[in-house]
């Protein structure tokens, strides 16, 4: 049986790369998350960290997005230069990090490089701005 299997992967060598492409392409959002640790927050967590703590709300959207619309009192910095321009956020390392984007992907990327940078309370928002509009939270322009 086993040369069977074998000689099936042999000769459909094309077949298994692709299977195990996709499937990596399937994982990849899971394993970023985990790559990039911490704990997502829902958005009445993050309402809950904003009211109570003083939490800041960073939005790394691309500015087109920011401006269609974003959650009140956000400061925005797109992800690609969050590396860039960490010094402005230095004074905000005491206090808890909400990092919202579209859907969740870019926070999560964001969120490393913040705790990389010795941010200790930073949690990127579950579902992103789609999740924030779903829980009928507001939006401001």
């Amino acid at each position: 049986m086993q040369p069977d299997i074998f000689t099936f992967l042999q000769n459909n060598i094309f077949l298994v790369a692709v299977c195990l492409v996709s499937g990596m392409m399937l994982l990849w959002p899971l394993i970023q998350k985990l790559m990039a640790g911490g704990k997502e927050v829902s958005a009445q967590e993050a309402i809950q960290l904003i009211n109570r703590r003083d939490a800041l709300v960073l939005d790394v959207r691309d500015p087109n997005e920011y401006a269609a619309g974003h959650i009140p009192n956000a400061r925005h910095i797109p992800a690609a230069e969050v590396d860039k321009r960490i010094k402005e956020l230095d004074k905000f390392k005491q206090r808890p990090v909400v990092v919202s984007c579209r859907s969740g992907t870019r926070a999560a990327a964001a969120c490393a490089t913040l705790r990389k940078n010795g941010f200790q309370e930073v949690f990127p928002l579950k579902g992103g701005i789609l999740g924030w509009q779903q829980a009928n939270l507001p939006l401001e322009k």
